[in-house]
């Protein structure tokens, strides 16, 4: 006699509501990778903080655009805009107990904010016109995620709305999304900058010696003299309005870490997105970043659990027999592949579970459309804070 199977890991229920309620809860990070809708699983966590009477606002830098679409606007910019929450089954129109503001990062026009909110109009002058400087804030590995921080200190500083939900960029590696600040940082303080920008400074060349010279001559037959001035003149202005440049960074990593911020990981039923949230999950871990818990997008359930699919392909079989009733040998065919796919993406999650013990799991059934408008993220948000289990299991996929 064989022994018993050791009971499978039942990862606990993750309580959206009671985290979108706490007046504790400031900031939410919703992570993952791409095409596991997580821009509309911000978007839904936005409207139903919204709705439950929290003034709300939702950053994204989906470069897709899905969060305007999703809420129904033409378009977002990198102030946060209204988002009309005002409604009713009756058509009359309902005034929401909380606000709802949504915007899209503007990478290189959050990076000119800071310069002109930091130098005097002339220095500010100098920097934004700067080649090398438009070059950096617009294409610099890391500026986007660096900015999308900065812009998270932003609306915290102002204390406009008491929930902030940011969209983080739709990167593979949790590594580009924590290690951004502290490596923009670094290279904006490095050692490089500051040596070549050392002749641009007064009596800096005395000081340092020829040593110097000869370096930034060698690195300007190879970049050209231009380049290498641009980049002096550029360090020079940036050097005397952020100082502490490094510093900031470092702010806003703590803030991460701060109580009052939760994240959030999005992950799909597949092996490939539950390895990235695994990853995510382990390197929020390590960083010591406070995790909310999982959120598990376009599952399937078959509200007929107790008929296998093994039983239901026999009695599909013996119906093509009797050369009757097609339709239900179909539809006996249909709830078996359902039942299977239930069956594997249970296997999946019960994998992340056993890796993760403890970490609160909400799925979200899939639905048969992309969202694309209010009524869809209510229907979103009514599964992530109900569990799904008012949700019918229809569908293909959540979009973003």
């Amino acid at each position: 006699m064989t022994a018993p199977h050791p009971p499978r890991p039942k990862a606990p229920a993750f309580d959206v509501d009671a985290l979108l309620d706490s007046p504790s809860t400031r900031i939410i990070v919703c992570c993952g990778s791409g095409g596991v809708g997580k821009t509309t699983s911000a978007a839904a966590l936005g409207l139903r903080a919204a709705e439950r009477g929290r003034d709300t606002v939702v950053i994204t830098v989906d470069p897709a655009r899905r969060l305007a679409q999703s809420m129904g606007l033409r378009r977002l910019d990198n102030t946060p805009r209204p988002v009309p929450l005002a409604s009713g089954d009756d058509g009359a129109r309902q005034r929401p107990p909380g606000t709802l503001h949504a915007m899209m990062l503007d990478m290189k026009r959050t990076f000119d904010e800071i310069v002109e909110a930091h130098a005097d109009p002339e220095r500010a002058r100098q920097i934004l016109a700067n080649p090398f400087y438009q070059s950096l804030s617009s294409s610099f590995s890391g500026t986007q995620e660096y900015m999308a921080m900065e812009k998270l200190g932003q609306l915290r500083q102002s204390g406009d709305w008491d929930l902030i939900i940011v969209d983080t960029p739709p990167s593979r590696s949790a590594l580009d999304f924590l290690d951004a600040p502290k490596r923009l940082g670094r290279f904006l303080d490095g050692r490089l900058l500051k040596i070549l920008s050392a002749p641009a400074k007064s009596g800096a060349f005395r000081l340092i010696g020829a040593g110097v010279g000869m370096v930034t001559g060698v690195i300007s037959k190879i970049v050209g003299a231009q380049v290498l001035k641009d980049v002096q003149t550029f360090v020079t202005a940036f050097d005397a309005v952020f100082g502490g440049f490094q510093e900031r960074a470092e702010q806003t990593y703590r803030l991460l870490q701060a109580p009052g911020t939760a994240f959030v990981v999005v992950a799909a039923p597949d092996p490939d997105a539950l390895r990235e949230a695994s990853y995510f999950i382990e390197r929020l871990n390590e960083d010591r970043m406070p995790l909310a818990g999982v959120v598990v997008n376009r599952t399937h359930r078959t509200a007929v659990q107790q008929l296998s699919a093994a039983r239901s392909l026999a009695a599909a079989e013996a119906l093509d027999e009797s050369g009757d009733h097609a339709l239900a040998a179909s539809a006996l065919r249909l709830h078996a592949e359902r039942t299977q796919v239930q069956a594997r993406e249970i296997r999946l999650r019960e994998h992340l579970t056993s890796a993760h013990p403890g970490v609160p799991i909400v799925e979200v059934p899939a639905r048969p459309e992309d969202v694309h408008d209010l009524d869809g993220l209510r229907e979103i948000g009514e599964a992530l804070g109900t569990g799904g289990t008012r949700q019918g299991a229809g569908g293909e996929r959540v979009s973003g």
